[in-house]
């Protein structure tokens, strides 16, 4: 499988250390940098990688930042992009078998070398189950997904869902 590959800085040690792992795992990665340790911005990486993803060039994303969190946020803001911060054996195949995640994300300041091989392999080896159960919650995150520009202009021109108006 073909599967996207992009960090920050902060986790550029651990994507140089997981790309032969990706291969010796029997997939090719797609190498999206950043390519030293010198600064850089979390979102272009995640854009890059999402834009991969979606455009079917690569089956699945390997997303890495210092903590995770702000790479999986920035991900998550792709329509068809479901990100997971993943820090457990457990999330990182049932991310795949239950909700259809197809980016992992990895705290390169989190988790070390060893986790982070674990967690690639379960993500890479898992498949969507498609049970009903799964399908049936999958659909109604997708509806949210397809339903939220119109629910943001909701919030946004709705008296009880912004803050309260100062009073005179």
């Amino acid at each position: 499988m073909k599967v996207a590959v992009a960090c920050d800085h902060a986790a550029f040690t651990l994507k140089q250390d997981l790309l032969p792992v990706i291969v010796a795992l029997g997939h090719e990665p797609t190498d999206l940098g950043t390519n030293s340790l010198e600064a850089v911005d979390y979102p272009d990486f995640a854009a890059k990688l999402a834009l991969e993803v979606l455009s079917g060039r690569c089956r699945r994303g390997i997303l890495l930042c210092g903590s995770g969190v702000g790479a999986s946020v920035a991900a998550n803001k792709f329509p068809g992009i479901r990100a997971g911060n993943c820090a457990d054996h457990y999330s990182a195949h049932q991310g795949v078998e239950h909700d259809d995640m197809n980016v992992l994300v990895l705290g390169g300041r989190i988790i070390g070398l060893a986790v982070a091989q674990e967690l690639v392999s379960a993500f890479l080896s898992a498949e969507y189950t498609n049970e009903p159960r799964h399908a049936r919650r999958l659909a109604k995150v997708l509806k949210i997904e397809a339903d939220a520009a119109r629910l943001a202009n909701l919030a946004v021109h709705s008296p009880t869902l912004t803050s309260p108006k100062e009073k005179p």
